[in-house]
C-alpha cells in the first residue's frame, strides 16, 4: 500500500503502531507530511518516498484540530499544513482518527491556521486582517511564535498566522477569500478531502462517514 502520514501528537501513535506492523512483515511505502514525521518513520525502519517518485497513494491517515459537518476540518495545529493537504489531495483515500473533543458543529472555534510567505509579510497580515473582519471573526490574527519567541518557520520556509474566527459560516467561501491573498500560500481548511473519521470516546470507537 502507498500511505501518507499525517504530522501532529495523534499522528505519531499511528506511525508508532505502523512501525510495530512493518517490524511483523507488513508492506508499505509511506510519503511523510513533515520532518518530524520524516525522521520518526526513519527511526522504526518504514520504507519512505516522495511525491516526485510515487505521485499517487492510496491512503492518507492524519489527525485534526476540529472535524466538523461533512468531515470538513481544521489542521495545521503542527504547522504542516502544506505538506498534509499535498499529501491529502494525492491519495485515494484520506481518513482522519480523533478523539472525542475535536467533533464541533461548526468550524472556528481552534484558530485557523494560515501559511504564508515571508516576503511581503505586513501586506498579505493587513489583507488577512481585512477578510477577519469580513467574516466578523471574534478573535485577533496572531503570528506563531516558538518558544523563545521566535517566528515559527514551516518545513517549507513559511510563517504560519493563526486566525482565530470563532464561527466559520461558510468555509468554502472563506477559502476561496483567503487563496485570492497573493501572499498566502495555503490554509488549514481541509474540505472535500476526508471520507472518514475514526473518533475515540469514553465509550469505544466511532466511525463517521463523509
Amino acid at each position: 500500500m502507498r500511505l501518507g502520514l499525517g504530522t501532529g501528537s495523534t499522528a505519531r501513535h499511528f506511525v508508532d503502531l505502523l512501525g510495530a506492523r512493518v517490524a511483523e512483515g507488513l508492506q508499505v511505502l509511506c510519503v511523510p507530511t513533515s520532518e518530524a514525521t520524516a525522521a520518526q518513520a526513519r527511526s522504526l525502519a518504514i520504507p519512505l518516498t516522495d511525491l516526485d517518485a510515487t505521485p499517487q497513494l492510496d491512503l492518507t491517515v492524519d489527525g485534526a484540530d476540529e472535524i466538523g459537518p461533512r468531515l470538513s476540518l481544521i489542521k495545521g495545529g503542527g504547522g504542516a499544513l502544506l505538506r498534509e493537504k499535498i499529501v491529502a489531495d494525492a491519495s485515494e483515500r484520506m481518513i482522519v482518527i480523533a478523539d472525542q473533543s475535536k467533533l464541533v458543529p461548526r468550524l472556528g472555534h481552534f484558530p485557523l491556521p494560515i501559511e504564508v510567505n515571508i516576503f511581503g509579510l505586513g501586506a498579505t497580515r493587513r489583507r488577512l486582517e481585512a477578510v477577519l473582519a469580513e467574516n466578523a471573526a471574534e478573535g485577533r490574527l496572531e503570528q506563531r511564535l516558538r518558544s523563545d519567541g521566535t517566528p515559527f518557520v514551516t518545513d517549507g520556509g513559511h510563517y504560519i498566522l493563526d486566525a482565530l474566527f470563532g464561527r466559520i459560516s461558510e468555509p468554502e467561501a472563506l477559502s476561496a477569500a483567503l487563496l485570492e491573498i497573493p501572499g498566502v500560500v495555503q490554509h488549514g481548511l481541509f474540505l472535500d478531502l476526508c471520507r472518514r473519521a475514526y473518533v475515540a470516546g469514553p465509550d469505544g470507537v466511532s466511525i463517521v462517514d463523509a
